[in-house]
């Protein structure tokens, strides 16, 4: 089978998505696993790309990665040849959603020297505008070349873990923290258009954080107020929306969602 080995979140090249791709590159600093290349020939210039490599196990894939590119829109694209570019219902005036109060260079000063790890990314598409038939086909695109779970819960909510090449064929046993980051794809029947979200790891309390972003700068989803504090961000592109979950410490870890252990026995595989 093919083997979906990057995922990559393609930024317009611009001077917005410039400055966008310098805050997050400032957010991950304390990432060990995240590798910033500048362009060639632009010494001095922000980064044109961010590399976030699974550290284990040796050789797991999909690595996922931003990167300045030749597109007119931002979109997430497969090195199997597909992508996901931004989506919006016609005439729709919002999300359920709050609004975003702060832009990414005020997360940055708030989160800085605080996120550790990159626990996921992810893409929620609005099922307004994507049907169920597109829907299943678009999971196909990831299940059939990654070792993607559903979400035990039974929400559409399949995560893809990076994964070794046989792993890939065979199924992930083995259950380590440092499999990420991992993947989510959401069909998202409150949205009416495309969300990208950053889900991190941070060293900090719930306490800590809900005094760094009080609402309406953050906020909670119910059955997960112990889990992360939500926080909007807002982009510089038309029809898109951003989002980062800020998990809180663990210090009494690793859990079976760290460890991936839970989708694999609990969800189960997506073939």
């Amino acid at each position: 089978m093919d083997r979906l080995c990057e995922i990559t979140f393609l930024l317009p090249d611009d001077s917005a998505s410039r400055t966008f791709l310098d805050e997050l590159r400032r957010l991950l600093s304390e990432v060990a696993y995240a590798d910033f290349t500048a362009p060639s020939g632009t010494a001095g210039r922000p980064g044109g790309r961010l590399t976030l490599t699974p550290p284990r196990p040796a050789g797991a894939r999909p690595v996922t990665a931003f990167e300045l590119a030749d597109v007119d829109a931002p979109e997430v694209a497969l090195d199997t040849g597909h992508s996901i570019g931004v989506s919006e219902a016609a005439g729709a005036q919002g999300t359920a959603a709050p609004p975003p109060r702060i832009g990414m260079a005020d997360l940055t000063r708030r989160m800085a020297g605080h996120v550790r790890r990159v626990d996921h990314t992810g893409v929620n598409v609005p099922a307004c505008v994507t049907p169920p038939e597109r829907w299943r086909d678009l999971r196909t695109v990831f299940s059939s070349a990654s070792a993607m779970y559903r979400y035990p819960t039974g929400e559409d909510w399949p995560f893809v873990l990076p994964a070794t090449a046989t792993e890939l064929g065979t199924d992930i046993d083995e259950f380590v923290v440092g499999r990420e980051p991992r993947f989510e794809l959401v069909h998202d029947r409150w949205l009416t258009r495309t969300l990208w979200q950053f889900a991190l790891w941070t060293d900090l309390t719930r306490t800590e954080l809900e005094r760094l972003f009080p609402e309406p700068d953050g906020f909670t989803f119910p059955e997960l107020e112990e889990v992360f504090r939500v926080v909007p961000v807002a982009g510089p592109w038309p029809g898109l929306d951003i989002r980062f979950d800020l998990c809180y410490r663990i210090d009494d870890g690793p859990s079976a969602w760290e460890t991936g252990e839970w989708l694999v026995t609990e969800g189960g595989r997506i073939r």
